[in-house]
């Protein structure tokens, strides 16, 4: 039985950190899907610059945390409490993601659709890296807390 539990927590760790590093991947393409450009007067070109620097780190670091987390699974799992420091830290940014959705709502106009499919993706991911960091937490050797 508790075998069963270390694997559905494992697995929820791994489905959470693919997703965080699916949305860091296609973050990558966002502004060209979307032609954040378009929105943008020519005498304010110079903001593309800026919004593509702040972009493409956000999606780098996204995705390579993303997936350093995931290659460190077995580590994290048997208690390294420095990489359960670093996973703590990707769940608190799903956390802020998830919190910043009810402080500053996504526009419902011209789309109402994205904004409620961004909260609820938002949450999902959140949660399923908060489940395993519990246990995480809760299993680290005493000398570490």
């Amino acid at each position: 039985m508790l075998k069963m539990m270390g694997d559905f927590l494992k697995a929820l760790y791994s489905v959470g950190l693919i997703l965080s590093a699916v949305v860091g991947i296609w973050h990558f393409s966002v502004p060209y899907l979307y032609q954040w450009y378009l929105y943008i007067p020519d005498e304010y070109k110079i903001l593309n610059v800026g919004i593509n620097y702040i972009n493409f780190f956000f999606s780098l670091l996204l995705t390579g945390n993303s997936l350093l987390l995931l290659f460190f699974r077995r580590k994290i799992f048997s208690g390294n409490k420095d990489l359960v420091i670093m996973y703590g830290f990707m769940v608190f940014v799903w956390f802020c993601r998830v919190a910043i959705t009810f402080i500053i709502p996504w526009p419902l106009e011209p789309a109402v659709w994205p904004a409620y499919a961004q909260q609820i993706a938002s949450f999902i991911v959140f949660i399923l890296q908060l489940i395993p960091l519990f246990y995480l937490l809760h299993t680290l050797p005493r000398s570490y807390k």
